[in-house]
């Protein structure tokens, strides 16, 4: 038995056609969606995500900026900054790059971002809003993970589902999405007792702990749908995610690979979600 790939750029490709008459209708009301990245020191990997994010912009007709200040800048003048962005009526979607530098609150940060512009999802008012079932919007890695799964047509509702992870960018909103969808979940992390019974009776297996090859072949459902959100650099430059792909490759139905998943997907959620907030603003659609 060899797993289905869910190849990220294929499905991000097939995300992006279905935005694009959007993009067009709003175009109509003479209003072009636009995202304002800001980057905050030099990380070599938080410049090739802001160029993906950028790339992925031009491709659906987006309009985007990138805004950097240096590793040393205080922590008002990066608020500052985002107030200016706040106002910009050209701009419907906010995000901060992280990691950000030891003196800066990631979370003040987070919560200076106008709520109608937090495309990333990451503010208290969009995770209360998802735990209440009413999200507008949502951790574009997990929507990410969600949309995988119905493009592969793989059922969610009454199967057992693990997340191995609890952050809140990817583990507690993957849960609630999953719960949402009629699951029945599980949530876990690297130090859980028994992890490996857990998992093993998972129909859909969500990794996102950050741990090279935590996920063994003999912790996997045969069959089930493994997707790893893991992101790990090995000694040798090398990137690897948490699942130990080529063991659990020949056991379960259908397997992410990394890179080339889920991080795709990753970016096409946060392009989705920049173009909701361009038609909420707009008027086009509720507020």
């Amino acid at each position: 038995m060899t797993a289905i790939l869910l190849d990220g750029a294929v499905i991000a490709r097939h995300t992006f056609s279905e935005l694009e008459p959007r993009v067009r209708a709003l175009g109509k009301l003479g209003v072009r969606p636009g995202l304002a990245a800001v980057c905050v020191g030099d990380d070599p990997a938080s410049a090739i995500y802001v160029r993906n994010k950028v790339r992925a912009c031009t491709e659906v007709g987006l309009h985007s900026e990138v805004h950097t200040l240096g590793a040393n800048c205080t922590e008002n003048a990066l608020l500052e900054k985002l107030e200016r962005i706040n106002h910009n009526p050209d701009i419907h979607g906010v995000i901060v790059q992280l990691p950000l530098p030891r003196q800066l609150d990631a979370g003040r940060v987070q919560r200076a971002i106008a709520v109608d512009k937090d495309v990333d999802g990451f503010g208290w008012h969009h995770l209360g809003a998802l735990v209440a079932g009413h999200p507008v919007y949502t951790p574009c890695t997990p929507l990410g993970v969600m949309a995988m799964l119905d493009y592969a047509g793989i059922t969610i509702e009454g199967r057992r589902a693990v997340v191995v992870g609890r952050s809140v960018i990817v583990g507690k909103p993957m849960a609630l999405l999953l719960i949402s969808r009629g699951a029945t979940v599980t949530v876990c992390n690297s130090k859980t007792p028994d992890l490996a019974r857990l998992t093993a009776d998972a129909d859909i297996l969500v990794a996102a702990t950050g741990r090279a090859g935590l996920i063994t072949a003999d912790m996997v459902k045969t069959g089930a749908a493994v997707i790893d959100v893991g992101i790990n650099r090995l000694p040798d430059g090398k990137i690897t995610g948490d699942v130990d792909f080529a063991a659990v490759n020949a056991k379960a139905g259908w397997l992410t690979p990394v890179p080339g998943g889920v991080g795709r997907m990753t970016v096409a959620m946060l392009i989705a979600n920049t173009v909701t907030a361009a038609e909420r603003q707009s008027g086009m659609t509720p507020a």
